[in-house]
């Protein structure tokens, strides 16, 4: 092992550079979940309307916002739809940010936590893809663009962990 290496070096393994990708991907999901729950809040006081991102049978919001993978968690009688929740998570995840570009210094349990939290939101964001795919058959193009934005999110957040937050520490062949 390379025992002189300690962290990577240059501007793209900066805090700076790598936290300011993360707060524009994340502000991106921000924004699609407020359009996804204004859409779900539409298709609520209109049922059967079809959205205005409706292209055709395939790539269909409509579609996907009528099925049963939209709304998963249900509590008392009640259904949630999962853009509300993208609402609190993404509000994280642009908060973190912030303080990743402040420079603040987080606990190594924060910085462990924060990972695992994306890592969440990137495999239920990927779940909900392939239930789109293969499932329902249709697409929403909102959610491919969630779906990139919360990849993006969670790479440049993995890269923070490792190179800024210096986690997991006595691993410098995983921060090469």
């Amino acid at each position: 092992m390379d025992d002189d290496y300690t962290k990577p070096r240059g501007w793209r393994h900066g805090a700076t550079w790598t936290y300011l990708i993360m707060l524009l991907a994340s502000a991106v999901a921000l924004l699609v979940s407020f359009i996804l729950s204004a859409d779900t809040l539409k298709m609520a006081r209109n049922p059967g309307q079809k959205l205005n991102c409706d292209v055709n049978a395939v790539l269909s919001c409509s579609t996907v916002a009528e099925s049963w993978q939209a709304e998963i968690v249900k509590f008392a009688g009640l259904s949630f739809p999962n853009a509300f929740f993208g609402i609190a998570a993404e509000s994280v995840f642009v908060t973190i940010a912030v303080i990743g570009l402040a420079k603040v210094a987080v606990p190594r349990w924060f910085a462990l936590c924060t990972w695992l939290g994306g890592l969440a939101a990137l495999a239920y964001s990927y779940w909900l893809t392939t239930q789109s795919l293969f499932v329902i058959n249709a697409m929403c193009p909102w959610c491919l663009v969630l779906m990139f934005s919360t990849t993006v999110q969670f790479m440049a957040l993995s890269h923070a962990t490792v190179a800024v937050q210096d986690m997991p520490s006595g691993h410098a062949g995983l921060r090469k």
